[in-house]
């Protein structure tokens, strides 16, 4: 083998490794602000009405006839 194939095969290793390095630090932060965004997203949902106003025999039967 000559000698200077495997300077270039350590190059281009090298040159992938920080090619795939810079790709997992991007994909971290659109994760990261895929997170916050549905963070928001939920923060923003409007509060669930209570039930307790409801008489208590409402929902507790489905008419499957109708």
């Amino acid at each position: 083998m000559n000698v200077s194939a495997i300077g270039s095969q350590s190059t281009n290793l090298s040159t992938a490794k920080t090619e795939q390095a810079i790709g997992i630090a991007v994909l971290k932060k659109a994760l990261d602000s895929e997170a916050s965004t549905a963070s928001a997203l939920l923060d923003a949902l409007p509060a669930v009405p209570t039930t307790s106003n409801l008489p208590s025999n409402l929902g507790r039967n489905i008419n499957t006839t109708a």
